[in-house]
């Protein structure tokens, strides 16, 4: 089976066969590059409609043998490009006689580095231009675990190098420079698995504006994002009890974000896979390879169902080319259980957790982190519990070592026992420290104790709380827990009703409000 696969999303012109009998991928590519500042659409769509047919015919002229699909972008992307692409595609597949398929840009990115991993049901992060989330798989979709709340992170960081005066793209200028640059504290943002670059932007443009060189505003550029989605990306195995996780997107290509990615999957033994720089760039490569997998489970597309589009998320696509995966092995409670950011040991009448250093993050920000975050948590726990929510009564504090001794609660994480009466439970818990002016930061499945036949929760893990009396914050809160039940529930529209019912029992109006304004802030909604 051969498929040729047509690709041109944003910046790239990009066509390629995939051989599935040889498994070998043919890639021809025509990126463009502005002379300067960013991409623009009316240029980018010009280069497409000049670039797609010669890449096309090049991939064509070293075909031996037929094609039997053809397999195009339809989005996420820029309109006028994927009008194009999808022309060309239609256009191809009409003279050929062959079917037409149909690929969400972001799945072919988490799909190809599955298919060269070999890796059975992976946690993805994707870090591209305009995009920038964590995937994971459960009943037959992607699921987003958590995404950029503003821009994608290769945006995010050619936003800085157009204030600079450097051309597109500029991630590979900002790696370059960040080899003599020195670490300057940036914000971080970090809300349970979602994140957001916005802050750090404005820092770093500040910074630079300042007389901070350059060089040192580019190394701390990367080592504050790409430990963000490096610590993301360890909530997200964490979750989902998954020790697979694989990058895709062209930003993907930067050392130092595989060398953090690479480090934290060794500490916690998971195993990491980047594919080869020809595979994260956008490319017609990855569409070719998913393609074909769609076309061997008969998913293709009538022409006059063959629209594009500029917003298709990944959680839109059904995923008819996988087989039901067995649940992902979870470790026991018995002896230390590795969480997101600490190590966790059960005994009989109390829990002893340590946030160990993490050996992918730049020294002074890993020392500031597993400070501030080891006091925060003893201190809203404790008001937590003084405000009537069920948590863990705190016995012991070492700041230096960054370790807690709690009180054992419950007898398993809520991820593993949910119920509508546990989750209205969380949800009446969350809407109580929230009138108590502070937030949990993390409520995940993971972050929520039960017992045994008991719909008694307790809330734990409060390292990302704060205190705040903002319904925005209040909100961002509610839809973290949110998209946890999203990535670790079957059925989680039943339970998402239940937070909302328990929220709404004791609760303010007017954070269920927001709440719907931040579900349709993320990058594609």
């Amino acid at each position: 089976m051969r498929v040729l696969g047509v690709e041109g999303t944003a910046w790239c012109a990009s066509a390629a066969c995939y051989d599935a009998e040889a498994d070998a991928v043919l890639i021809e590519s025509d990126a463009y590059e502005p002379e300067s500042g960013g991409i623009h659409p009316r240029e980018a769509a010009e280069h497409m409609q000049a670039a797609l047919p010669a890449v096309v015919e090049r991939v064509l002229a070293q075909v031996d043998g037929p094609i039997d699909a053809v397999a195009f972008s339809r989005g996420p992307g820029l309109g006028p490009c994927l009008r194009i692409v999808g022309t060309t595609a239609r256009a191809l597949a009409g003279s050929l006689d062959v079917p037409l398929v149909g690929v969400n840009h972001m799945v072919a990115h988490l799909e190809i580095g599955r298919h060269r991993s070999g890796f059975s049901s992976p946690v993805c992060l994707n870090a591209s231009g305009a995009n920038a989330h964590l995937l994971g798989y459960r009943d037959g979709r992607y699921r987003v675990l958590g995404e950029t709340m503003d821009t994608g992170v290769g945006n995010a960081i050619d936003k800085f190098t157009r204030h600079v005066g450097w051309s597109h793209p500029g991630g590979p200028k900002v790696e370059a420079h960040a080899e003599d640059g020195e670490f300057v504290d940036m914000p971080y943002v970090v809300k349970g698995m979602d994140f957001s670059f916005s802050g750090i932007m404005s820092a770093a443009k500040q910074a630079y504006d300042e007389g901070t060189p350059v060089e040192d505003v580019c190394f701390s550029l990367q080592e504050h994002i790409f430990a963000m989605l490096t610590e993301v990306s360890e909530r997200a195995l964490s979750l989902t009890g998954s020790d697979e996780l694989v990058l895709g997107g062209g930003v993907g290509q930067n050392a130092r974000l595989r060398e953090m990615l690479e480090a934290m999957c060794e500490q916690r033994g998971a195993d990491f896979f980047a594919p080869e720089p020809r595979f994260l760039r956008d490319n017609a490569g990855m569409i070719a390879v998913l393609g074909a997998k769609m076309y061997a489970a008969d998913d293709t597309l009538a022409v006059s169902d063959s629209g594009v589009d500029p917003n298709f998320r990944p959680d839109e696509v059904p995923v008819t080319w996988r087989g039901d995966d067995e649940d992902v092995a979870i470790a026991p409670e018995s002896g230390p259980v590795r969480g997101a950011e600490a190590v966790v040991e059960f005994d009989d009448d109390h829990v002893t957790k340590r946030r160990l250093p993490k050996t992918y993050r730049h020294p002074e920000l890993d020392a500031t982190l597993r400070r501030d975050r080891t006091v925060q948590e003893a201190r809203l726990t404790s008001l937590a519990r003084r405000a009537g929510v069920p948590t863990p009564v705190v016995r012991d504090i070492d700041v230096r070592s960054a370790t807690i001794e709690f009180e054992h609660v419950g007898t398993a994480d809520l991820r593993d026992g949910l119920s509508t009466a546990r989750v209205r439970d969380v949800g009446r818990h969350l809407a109580t420290i929230h009138d108590a002016g502070f937030v949990h930061g993390d409520p995940t499945t993971r972050n929520v104790r039960v017992a045994g036949d008991d719909d008694r929760t307790y809330l734990v893990d409060f390292g990302l709380g704060y205190h705040t009396d903002h319904v925005e914050d209040y909100a961002m809160d509610l839809h973290v827990f949110d998209q946890s039940l999203v990535g670790t529930a079957d059925a989680p529209d039943e339970l998402r009703a239940a937070v909302r019912d328990g929220y709404r029992a004791v609760g303010d109006g007017a954070v269920l409000t927001r709440l719907q304004d931040v579900e349709g802030r993320g990058r594609y909604r």
